[in-house]
């Protein structure tokens, strides 16, 4: 029995792994970079705005659903977020000290 399962498995295993890593490196390619949205909390720099993300998880211990809010640098090339905008972010190269990020799109202007 022990023969007829490895013969299975090394029977399987070339062919999962040359499908599998050309489904993986597209995965990767597609994936690698996060996006996220969030509330323009500030506007002043140029080129730059703070993007406030809620993100909601579980509470090891006591099993609760907490809310936290992270500030992320995004890049504004064309200055075009205000204070209240509610944003489309993406994961990119560090573009500075701070900013990981950079704007996609503007999904609703503040009111």
């Amino acid at each position: 029995m022990s023969d007829q399962t490895s013969d299975d498995v090394t029977a399987t295993a070339p062919a999962t792994a040359e499908g599998g890593a050309a489904d993986t490196d597209n995965a990767v390619r597609a994936n690698a970079r996060k996006v996220r949205e969030g509330i323009v909390a500030s506007a002043a720099m140029d080129k730059t705005v703070v993007v406030s993300v809620v993100e909601r998880v579980r509470h090891s211990r006591y099993a609760k659903t907490v809310q936290r809010t992270k500030r992320l640098y995004a890049h504004d090339i064309n200055n075009d977020a205000r204070v209240g905008d509610r944003v489309r972010i993406q994961e990119t190269r560090p573009l500075s000290k701070l900013k990981r990020w950079r704007l996609l799109e503007i999904l609703e202007r503040a009111r």
